[in-house]
């Protein structure tokens, strides 16, 4: 089960590692970051992948051409079917039909321009080795499918000011035609935005100094954690001693960010990307869940409050049939009323804790829990994100700490405003 919409993938963290030339390396790049991976070996496979991209950086840092060309040469293929005619039948239209010899001219310049850049500024120059042996043989294809035109010999005649005679057109028409023909031109074109995804992933992650978290089965530990979203971030390590995670702090100290970003550095390390963080170890989870920004469903007809209990429900379902989940809940049964929300709180946070194979991190305002005795006897962690007060005005650090918070900021905000004396 993978419940993150309210990370905000698509919206925020995309554009963190989209920086291709075209739509459809684009949507790759959506692809690699919102289709869940189903094995911790798919997961370390992507991330030498990416490794990959990164040792060839001083040869892809530069890596550019023109968008609008790639899109002529993509045109131009489309305008191709299986079977096209060329030869001699080709031949006679080029001669008698000054119109067409013109247009394929100018494409095929466009293409051989492209083509040669791509490959002979980039491509063969990649070192393989340093990819996984399946994606090495991906690359070995795309340099081949660049080989089989023959390209220097054709841009090196035109930049003498020769012109790409009928001949040379009628021949590069044949490759085209039987790589489509064949089924090359399409899965050439599947791998070329492939590699232009992964090399913008790779890019985003250099960029934003991300690093690739390693697994471990009982190991749950990240350091250096931050949003990448947030302008100079604190930076806070997180290591889980259980396998049920009590969060207290006031408002605004910065509980959903902090979980926000865990959440994320989890669903970053599963699909087999690098994460915000300095190093990190976790499990790999079967079921991901993060409940943040639950809000009452006019579609659907559920309240805030049967919101939290279905997705909790999920969870549970998950839970029980002994996968490996990681949860988030941000103030859970905050949709109902305190004395509904102390209880329910209470036999959930005693039932969560029989299921030591997966983690659950949950914010909560409810004081009162810290009496239960799975919190007195620390079968459960506490932290709380650290809040002062200076002449009775908060001072936010957002640095993580152990233990419990009791400091209540309402009432104090409340008095600091002078509603009170307003509403006298």
């Amino acid at each position: 089960m993978l419940n993150i919409s309210d990370l905000h993938i698509e919206e925020e963290i995309l554009p963190l590692f989209d920086s291709t030339y075209n739509l459809n390396s684009g949507q790759e790049v959506k692809d690699i970051l919102t289709k869940p991976i189903d094995s911790e070996s798919a997961i370390l496979n992507r991330q030498q992948i990416l490794k990959g991209f990164i040792g060839n950086r001083e040869i892809l840092k530069d890596y550019s051409y023109s968008r609008f060309n790639l899109s002529d040469v993509h045109s131009f293929f489309e305008s191709f079917s299986a079977g096209s005619f060329f030869g001699l039948q080709l031949r006679r239209k080029l001669i008698f039909s000054e119109k067409e010899r013109h247009f394929k001219r100018g494409k095929l310049i466009i293409l051989i321009l492209l083509f040669n850049k791509i490959h002979s500024a980039y491509l063969s120059k990649i070192d393989t080795q340093l990819f996984p042996k399946e994606y090495a043989t991906e690359l070995d294809r795309i340099n081949g499918f660049f080989v089989d035109f023959n390209l220097e010999p054709y841009e090196s005649y035109f930049r003498k000011k020769n012109k790409i005679r009928i001949s040379h057109i009628v021949e590069l028409t044949r490759i085209i035609t039987e790589k489509i023909t064949n089924g090359q031109a399409a899965s050439f074109w599947k791998r070329w935005y492939l590699f232009e995804a992964y090399l913008s992933v790779s890019d985003g992650i250099i960029r934003h100094g991300f690093v690739f978290p390693s697994f471990q089965d009982k190991a749950f530990a990240i350091e250096g954690l931050y949003h990448p979203l947030i302008r100079n971030p604190v930076r806070n390590d997180i290591i889980a001693s259980r396998n049920v995670i009590l969060l207290t702090g006031p408002n605004m100290s910065g509980k959903s960010t902090l979980l926000k970003s865990v959440s994320l550095c989890v669903y970053l390390g599963h699909i087999g990307l690098a994460v915000p963080a300095s190093k990190a170890t976790m499990p790999f989870f079967t079921t991901i869940s993060v409940a943040i920004n639950l809000t009452d469903s006019i579609v659907s007809g559920y309240s805030h409050f049967m919101s939290e209990i279905i997705t909790l429900k999920n969870v549970l379902a998950e839970a029980v049939d002994n996968k490996k989940c990681f949860a988030v809940f941000d103030e859970l049964f905050r949709g109902t009323n305190i004395e509904d929300a102390l209880e329910i709180s209470t036999s959930t946070i005693k039932g969560l804790v029989k299921f030591t194979n997966s983690l659950f991190i949950i914010s909560t305002h409810l004081h009162q829990l810290r009496e239960i005795e799975e919190i007195k006897t620390h079968k459960v962690a506490t932290h709380y994100i650290e809040c002062a007060l200076n002449d009775n005005a908060p001072s936010f650090t957002y640095k993580l700490r152990d233990g419990w918070s009791d400091l209540k900021l309402g009432r104090i905000l409340f008095e600091r405003e002078g509603l009170n004396k307003m509403l006298d």
